[in-house]
């Protein structure tokens, strides 16, 4: 690895929840959406076989990090990422990111290839519009009252947290910090890859409609696959096996194991 790539930050735990398994063939480092923390990637633990490594990301400001301070832009978050995965690359590795964490995957991988880092088998972005097209809608403008309402019917926010409305006002702020780091995200031109890059979609998605994803094909210096699943914005949550099946498929033949535990 080139040494310009960043050194492993080791004050903070970055992966929470990992799923080990004794033949580890394939590590899935996964990047969750806006508002989200690394519990998102919980329904997936029964669907994986055996030989494959769940690492879900916990960014700052959520979940064991609530109290930690998101950085200002996408880029300086990639960057600390970077830094903090630097361990996580000792084995064969997938990044897959939802929406915001879309994003992010496109950009570490930009940032691996830059440096001269380890290629991940491929980046795997869903529910997240290309980097150099600007937002469908921009959610972080929208008042407290509106996004409550977007986020209630993407079902994205536990019903419980209304008998908290403090501690509500404190999530919705958290989440409008990950649509502002996202919205504000818009390259101004396309910067391709090289690594495979394959894009899903939700049939049902309004913040990324299936329509767009094709302009993340001007991301991808090399391979590239563009699919579309039953769901909304919420899919990789909502149908974990059908999101594991599509990643199965556009990896490279006996890279994913077949047996399960």
């Amino acid at each position: 690895m080139d040494t310009d790539v960043p050194a492993k930050s080791s004050s903070t735990p970055w992966i929470v929840g990992r799923v080990e398994t004794s033949e580890r063939r394939l590590r899935v480092i996964c990047l969750p959406q806006a508002g989200a923390g690394a519990g998102a990637f919980a329904g997936w633990r029964a669907h994986l076989p055996a030989g494959v490594e769940l690492a879900p990301v916990e960014l700052p400001g959520r979940g064991t990090r609530s109290e930690e301070r998101l950085p200002d832009s996408l880029e300086e978050t990639a960057e600390q990422l970077l830094a903090a995965l630097a361990g996580e690359f000792d084995a064969p590795f997938v990044l897959f990111g939802h929406s915001l964490g879309g994003l992010l995957a496109h950009q570490v991988t930009l940032l691996l290839e830059r440096h001269g880092g380890p290629s991940p088998l491929a980046t795997v972005v869903a529910a997240a519009r290309a980097p150099h097209r600007p937002p469908e809608a921009r959610l972080s403008e929208l008042r407290d009252v509106e996004l409550l309402r977007w986020l209630v019917a993407q079902d994205a926010i536990p019903r419980e947290l209304f008998t908290y409305p403090d501690f509500l006002r404190t999530v919705l702020a958290g989440i409008r910090k990950d649509f502002t780091l996202a919205d504000g995200h818009v390259l101004p031109a396309p910067a391709p890859v090289r690594t495979p890059l394959h894009v899903l979609g939700g049939s049902e998605d309004s913040v990324a409609p299936a329509e767009h994803l094709h302009h993340w094909s001007a991301c991808a210096a090399g391979e590239y696959s563009l699919a579309v699943l039953e769901g909304g914005y919420d899919f990789p949550r909502t149908t974990p096996a059908a999101v594991l099946a599509a990643l199965r498929g556009v990896l490279p033949q006996g890279t994913w194991p077949d047996h399960h535990p």
